[in-house]
Order: structure tokens, then sequence, then C-alpha cells
């Protein structure tokens, strides 16, 4: 018999609702993705680095001058610094950026701390490596950790913890008080923090977004992942990057060499260009802001209720006012009678709690967004 690593695994919950708004031909707020275009400019420099013969391997770690970038735009944002020689690889999106830190240093029967709900490559990840997930439940409208729990969590097999601020699918941020706690709870300790921070430039309200770089010992023990197909609408090209120190990324990339060796070389050259000028990001709070109000007024008289999100382009509605449906459920029915797709909170939580609450993607034009939001205000 063969038997899998993953044997209690299936389809995810995007590729079940994706395909269900293909089938309905519903608008699909549900998986993660804008439905409007990246930068022409940055298409065309993609093109132009394919026309002077950028087509062959980049450098195992990235081409450098991305790489250089990178710091350079780090040291910008959070006043730190990091060796673009050393300490920064160009990675095959978030995703294999979290592939390796976790394989390359979680061990059979290992503890790594995941918040629930919490994106779900994290747990599979962890499993595929021998490890043990540890759960903390965080709980709808706010989502705030009791670090006092988090510290009864750490044991002599606490491996690692994964934080993601802004955190997908809530909306929520860490702010500096969680940051500091963290920090106490790791120092003098080996554990090893993975910071997904793909969201970094959707924060809201005036709210400013704490990188784990920011906070000398979470640097230290930390790896920080970004996403550049979050970051300049093109989730499609899978190309991210992880910030770590030396003594972190020089395991990492052992992963990385064997896993995809480089990554796309003509796409490095354009954004190793495109991320010069900060107006290609710096814009994007504000950008998403007004797409989030302009989703929140449109279901103003709706049945649902909500907590505006802080951050992410995902903004979570409760639904228990319209019905006692579970949430899978409903936003099955969502897609067929209502041609709207969404994605069900119970599948990121611990024993797929349900709290009545639904995610919906606010990445779209204007004109997707007043559409749904007019379904929305109809369902009672």
């Amino acid at each position: 018999m063969h038997i899998s690593k993953l044997p209690k695994l299936s389809e995810s919950i995007f590729s079940t609702m994706s395909a269900l708004a293909n089938k309905h031909n519903a608008i699909n707020l549900s998986q993660g993705f804008p439905n409007f275009k990246t930068s022409e400019k940055l298409q065309q420099l993609v093109t132009e680095a394919m026309q002077k013969g950028y087509n062959q391997y980049a450098p195992m770690r990235g081409d450098l001058e991305l790489r250089e970038v990178i710091a350079h735009k780090i040291f910008k944002s959070y006043q730190t610094k990091y060796d673009a020689t050393n300490e920064i690889t160009i990675t095959a999106g978030a995703t294999e950026a979290l592939f390796n830190a976790i394989t390359a240093f979680v061990h059979k029967d290992d503890e790594v701390i995941i918040f629930k709900p919490a994106f779900d490559s994290y747990e599979p990840v962890v499993r595929l490596n021998g490890g043990v997930p540890i759960f903390i439940q965080l709980n709808y409208p706010n989502y705030k950790v009791n670090w006092e729990e988090v510290a009864d969590k750490i044991s002599t097999k606490t491996r690692m913890i994964i934080i993601n601020t802004p955190l997908n699918p809530t909306g929520t941020l860490f702010d500096k008080s969680d940051m500091l706690a963290l920090q106490n709870i790791i120092k003098n300790t080996d554990i090893i923090v993975i910071s997904d921070e793909v969201y970094e430039h959707m924060t809201y309200d005036g709210l400013t977004h704490q990188s784990a770089c920011k906070y000398p010992i979470l640097k230290e023990q930390s790896f920080v992942i970004a996403s550049f197909g979050k970051t300049f609408h093109n989730t499609g090209w899978k190309m991210g990057y992880a910030a770590a120190p030396k003594h972190l990324m020089d395991e990492f990339v052992k992963v990385h060499e064997f896993n995809v060796f480089s990554i796309n070389t003509p796409y490095q050259k354009a954004f190793a260009i495109f991320i010069q000028d900060e107006n290609n990001y710096n814009y994007l709070n504000q950008f998403y802001q007004n797409k989030r109000d302009l989703f929140l007024k449109g279901i103003e008289n709706s049945n649902f209720s909500y907590t505006p999100c802080k951050g992410t382009y995902f903004q979570l509605l409760k639904y228990n006012k319209i019905t006692e449906e579970n949430d899978v459920e409903f936003a099955k029915r969502l897609v067929k009678e209502f041609k709207i797709a969404t994605i069900p909170i119970s599948v990121f939580n611990t024993n797929q709690l349900d709290e009545k609450v639904l995610r919906f993607c606010f990445a779209k034009t204007d004109e997707t967004i007043h559409k749904a939001t007019e379904i929305l205000c109809q369902i009672h």
C-alpha cells in the first residue's frame, strides 16, 4: 500500500470555492487575488529583460541587484540593515520561503506554534517535516493574542513560532505590544520565528505595520517573508523573498537550492528596477483602504455585521442574523443562489470552529465591488 505523508489532507477551500465560482459564473471574492492588471511599466520591464537576453539561470540566492534594492527598501521602511549578499534570498513566492524555513529547521517531533485562524499552508509543511503543530485559537472579532497562553505553550520541544501580520484571514494586525511580548518570550531561547508579512503594505486608518525586523532580538531569530505578487498585483508570477540573519539564511538556502535552485531571471531584473521607485508601492495603504471603505459603504444596509479590517485585502462579515447554517454550507449556497463566492472561516480554525463568519476579498475593481455589495444587500 502506498501511504502518503498527508493522508487526511484534501483539496484546499480556495480551489473548491474558485471552481464553484467558475461553474456558477459567480463574482469571485474568495481567493486572494486582484481582478485588475499589474503595472504596464513592470510588464514592459520584464519584456525588455527577456529581449536583452536575461533568460538563463539567475544566481541561486537571487539577482544581486534585486537583493540590494530589497535591502535598501527594508532599511528605508524599518530602519534595520540586512546584508544583501548573505541575508536575503529571492523565492518562488512567499509559499516557497515558508516551506524552506520550516523544512530547514523543524525535525521530527519538534513543536511549532501556529495561531488560528491561519493561512492553510503552515500546518501541512510542519507535518511533512515530522513536526507537531501547537494551535492557539484566536476569536472573532478582534483576534487578540493572549501572550500568557503562548508562554504556557512553550516547551523544551518548541522549535518555531509562526506569525502572520497583517493576518490572513482576519484582517487584524500585531501591534507594538504584541511584538514586544513575542520578543520577550523567545529571548534567551533557540526558538525561531517565521514572520509572514506578505500584506505589509496594506494597513489602514493610520496604523503601521510592525515588522519583526524592527525588533533587535526578534530580528536575530526570525525569517521575515514578503511577496511581490501581493504587493504588485501579479500573484501568478509567484515571486517573493525571505530576509534573515546569515546563520539562519545559510541553512535556508540549502533547502532552496535543491528545491527550485533559482527564480525566474527576467522577472528579477524587472523588479530590481521597478522597486527602486517607492511610489510603486507606497500608495497601496490608501489604495486598498479606499476599496475597503467602498465595500463597507456598499453593505451598510445589509444584514451582515462587521468590524472594519485593519490590514490585508480581506474583510470578515458575520452572518448570524441571516441564517444558522454552518459557514461552509452557507458559503456554497451563496455561490449557487446568489452568484457570489467567499471563504468560510471555520476551515482556518482549530477543529473547524464555526463563528458564522465569512471572508471577502476586496482586491477588485470598483465595478466588481459595487456589483458584489448590491448582491450582499439582497441576502436575508
